[in-house]
């Protein structure tokens, strides 16, 4: 395991401070758990935008697997590797153009390409749409050729649960499984039993438990909240792929991340967790605003590099 030292959230450098303090400002404003969807993914595309793309990542829009999607490509990035990453935005909003950035700036850090697909979103399309559409993109990425050892897959909160779904519905059917697997702030329980639920609901400066019961209500319709795809901190772990997972000590999701890496090391698995002290939910997609972010990419970029070559 590789875990962060927990240190009081005042080290934080004052760029973060500012961010985590404007960005709670806008999320007590927003009401997320009632906010309408639709607005909140204009919302989230429009501010996400913000954050600048990587210099030197070329773009190129697609389709697979009856999906919208973009390569992002660096200059210089091997063809033979590739990361396949899916967007947060708890399953109702999240697109290309919200992860956009951060994604490119992720890919030119690991030296890779990176396909970053738009799943179908709930509450038009709740689960399983959003596996089942991963799913096709993992088959489909094979069917052209790419070696399973020479994929990374990565995703940020629901992106995150999306990811290791993917995993284990591809495991279970018997598919060969990617070389790594990235998750950042995942949302693996949406039953929202955690401990940190009720432990860091103070310190969390983006969400309460009531917002994540409004996703699972979103997304998962009639489907039982602990149904291992559905929350995959309840899945069998076993047989997973090389997983590194970053999440913020101060999140109430601290809890999902936790027991989840409790369980690939319980099925034998190969998992480090970072727990930055000071940080919240997805702190990642900063990058460029402040040096936690360029930190934390820095480390995800040598795994990815590292485990996809």
């Amino acid at each position: 395991m590789s875990e962060l030292d927990e240190q009081n959230p005042s080290a934080i450098s004052w760029r973060a401070r500012f961010l985590r303090q404007i960005t709670s400002w806008y999320m007590g404003i927003v009401h997320a758990a009632s906010v309408n969807v639709v607005s909140a993914r204009k919302r989230l595309d429009f501010f996400a935008g913000m954050v600048p793309r990587a210099a030197g990542v070329a773009v190129r829009k697609d389709s697979i697997a009856g999906l919208h999607a973009e390569w992002l490509t660096p200059d210089g990035a091997a063809e033979n590797r590739l990361l396949l990453y899916w967007h947060g935005g708890g399953y109702v909003m999240g697109s290309c153009r919200s992860h956009r950035p951060f994604v490119s700036q992720l890919a030119r850090e690991a030296g890779i390409r990176a396909l970053l697909p738009e799943y179908r979103l709930a509450p038009e399309h709740p689960f399983p749409a959003a596996i089942e559409d991963a799913v096709g993109v993992y088959r489909s990425l094979l069917e052209q050729g790419h070696e399973p050892a020479n994929i990374a897959v990565a995703g940020d909160s629901a992106g995150g649960g999306i990811s290791v779904a993917m995993l284990l519905s591809l495991r279970d059917a018997g598919d060969p499984l990617p070389g790594a697997m990235v998750l950042l702030s995942p949302l693996l329980d949406l039953s929202a039993q955690g401990d940190s639920m009720l432990t860091r609901v103070g310190q969390d400066p983006w969400f309460s438990p009531d917002v994540v019961l409004q996703v699972a209500r979103h997304y998962r319709g009639d489907a039982d909240p602990m149904n291992p795809l559905v929350s995959p901190v309840f899945a069998d772990a076993s047989g997973l792929p090389p997983t590194l997972i970053q999440v913020g000590n101060d999140e109430i999701l601290l809890s999902d991340s936790e027991r989840f890496a409790e369980n690939m090391r319980a099925s034998g698995g190969q998992v480090d967790i970072d727990v930055w002290p000071g940080m919240w939910h997805v702190w990642q997609m900063f990058i460029g605003l402040m040096p936690e972010s360029r930190r934390a990419v820095e480390r995800l970029g040598r795994f990815i590099g590292e485990s996809t070559g």
